[in-house]
């Protein structure tokens, strides 16, 4: 490790190295962070706390290394860090929230929802997005870094911190997994096996 790594950089050293190296994967992660969490809110809040902790550890980043998969194994380690707590945590109930939906014109519109136009809409849904999202996180993951985002076996097996065969095995499973429940769909769209 260089005497630089060992000391630290200063505050404009790092605002150098925040914004050549981390800012423009920013589209990267959050697209990454809402293929995880389902959830807007939830998908900024997630790259949010990953840009803050690679501000706060920026002295562990190396320059010239792959910043985007060291911003990846923050963010996917702050997500599963998250699911752990909230999967501890009771149930939470917010009142006044139900109260004043029950209590306002939105409560009509949601018993009174023509079904017709209900279906229609879950048939205009968008197949391969809803298959993804149905795998199981430690699948829909590994397809999100290595399809999606381009990332090498080796690059994922350290976002993830597992070793490169369990990369491949559960990559192949993922893929094999989302072929299956896609099947359906590539036959009504006329593509034969």
């Amino acid at each position: 490790m260089s005497d630089k790594a060992r000391k630290g950089y200063n505050r404009k050293e790092k605002e150098a190295i925040f914004e050549s190296e981390f800012l423009p994967h920013i589209d990267s992660m959050y697209n990454f962070a809402y293929r995880l969490t389902f959830d807007e809110d939830d998908s900024k809040d997630l790259v949010q706390d990953t840009y803050l902790k690679a501000y706060r550890f920026i002295e562990s980043f190396e320059q010239g290394t792959n910043a985007k998969a060291w911003l990846f194994r923050i963010l996917k380690n702050s997500f599963i860090n998250d699911f752990r707590k909230r999967s501890k945590e009771p149930s939470k109930v917010d009142y006044q929230e139900v109260e004043t939906f029950y209590n306002s014109d939105e409560i009509d519109r949601t018993i009174t929802t023509d079904l017709r136009v209900e279906t229609v809409q879950e048939m205009i849904g968008d197949e391969i997005s809803n298959a993804l999202n149905s795998l199981d996180v430690d699948f829909r993951t590994v397809i999100i870094l290595c399809d999606l985002e381009g990332f090498k076996y080796d690059e994922m097996a350290k976002i993830l911190d597992i070793p490169i065969g369990t990369v491949r095995s559960r990559l192949h499973r993922a893929r094999n997994l989302l072929k299956e429940k896609l099947a359906g769909y590539a036959k009504k769209m006329g593509y034969k096996n």
